[in-house]
């Protein structure tokens, strides 16, 4: 696997540091964390920071799409991300990549239809990690039929391996809630006759 690439875009460094110098306002702070850095900073502990939130955002992303491409890419896109929020997501990085990651590739697994072309009868025994193997196939099809809340708190709890506190601060919600959530999705997952532990 190459290195991934820490140069961002122009128009992503130009969305943060607008002409001028002056940082992007937030009206009121809306529920959002206080800045924890200031700009002179910021750049440096998002460069620290890279390397691990790009190995959380691509372990998610390839558990889910099972190609080291499109997770690479899934993993770029969510720093790319990360980096033009960096002032609201510094002090939960970690867990919100995890997320986005999750979300992301979920998504690309939709568009691209994957799963409608493993049931037509494409080729089941190829070895591509592009391909989608029926593993696979069965976890997107049990995810799909989550809740919204069951499926992100699963992928972050168990594709991700947060712990409940990190899934409940990047969720918005109580410890309780999230555990809940997470007896709920697994239960369901278990009816599906997927191998959930």
């Amino acid at each position: 696997m190459c290195a991934p690439s820490r140069t961002l875009p122009v128009g992503v460094v130009e969305a943060v540091r607008p002409i001028g110098g002056e940082s992007p306002g937030i009206v009121g702070n809306a529920g959002l964390h206080e800045p924890c850095h200031d700009d002179a900073s910021i750049d440096l502990t998002f460069e620290e920071a890279f390397d691990g939130l790009y190995a959380r955002a691509y372990g998610v992303a390839f558990q889910l799409i099972g190609s080291r491409p499109e997770a690479e890419d899934i993993a770029q896109e969510t720093l790319a991300r990360a980096y033009v929020r960096w002032r609201q997501v510094c002090d939960y990085a970690g867990p919100w990549a995890v997320r986005v990651a999750g979300n992301l590739s979920i998504a690309s697994w939709r568009r691209s239809g994957r799963d409608a072309r493993f049931l037509a009868g494409g080729d089941r025994t190829t070895t591509s990690a592009a391909a989608p193997t029926a593993d696979r196939v069965d976890l997107h099809r049990a995810l799909s039929r989550l809740s919204k809340r069951q499926r992100e708190v699963v992928v972050l709890r168990y594709l991700g391996d947060l712990a409940e506190a990190d899934v409940a601060r990047v969720l918005g919600c109580s410890v309780g809630s999230v555990k809940q959530h997470s007896s709920r999705g697994l239960a369901a997952l278990r009816a599906t006759g997927l191998g959930v532990s």
